[in-house]
């Protein structure tokens, strides 16, 4: 099964960088995991539902066709890790083949987004900002591996 995370713009802070790095690196050896970073110009003359729509329409472009799609809201509903590593396990047992992870902007997804989802999940109840979330994902996605693994790294 093929992951990919959905970002828009880059991420800005080299520690982030270096994190995502490290886990894609950790990854490598249960699933590798694509990064697709989507350049947005600021549209700061728009409103907000505009941007949000504007940023969905850049999102859908670039998802895989007929891939499972996961938008991150905090309006999702909460797994704990290895629940989370269960539905990796249920994707991949129903035959699966691309799971892409959305994440939003700073202003997160347009309700058309998210109705387009085939799940909604929330890492917390907690805001982080979308480049946080990030590394976030990719940390819970190595988890969701080494538990299914049965390895140390979650105990």
């Amino acid at each position: 099964m093929k992951l990919e995370v959905l970002l828009l713009n880059k991420t800005k802070e080299s520690y982030l960088q270096q994190g995502l790095l490290d886990y894609q690196t950790r990854l490598k050896r249960f699933n590798p995991i694509e990064l697709i970073e989507i350049k947005v110009k600021k549209l700061s003359t728009r409103s907000d539902s505009e941007i949000k729509s504007f940023e969905s329409t850049l999102l859908d472009r670039r998802a895989a066709e007929g891939s499972y799609r996961i938008a991150l809201d905090s309006s999702g509903q909460q797994l704990s890790s290895e629940k989370f590593a269960s539905l990796l396990s249920e994707l991949e047992r129903s035959s699966v083949q691309i799971v892409t992870f959305i994440i939003g902007g700073p202003l997160g997804l347009a309700d058309e987004q998210l109705r387009q989802a085939d799940k909604i999940l929330s890492l917390s109840a907690m805001t982080y900002t979308h480049d946080m979330t990030r590394l976030i994902l990719l940390e819970q996605i190595y988890r969701a591996y080494t538990i299914k693994a049965g390895t140390r790294y979650h105990k």
